[in-house]
């Protein structure tokens, strides 16, 4: 059984990958959408270890997938 704090990063990091992803990767963007700043979406970009090639590989099969 997943922990909650398991959950919890689950759910931070998918919110951030698809803020990423609606600001086509623009950092500055995706801080104010999530409401957070530059330089804490770098360091959750890097704490839980997020691409851009990635992101982009998930909408790329949920183009041609669904």
């Amino acid at each position: 059984m997943e922990s909650l704090k398991d959950k919890i990063r689950g759910m931070e990091r998918e919110e951030i990958r698809n803020a990423l992803r609606e600001s086509d990767w623009v950092m500055a963007k995706a801080a104010r959408k999530l409401g957070i700043t530059e330089r804490m979406i770098g360091y959750k970009i890097k704490k839980y270890g997020i691409e851009k090639k990635e992101v982009e590989e998930i909408d790329d099969l949920k183009t041609n997938g669904e």
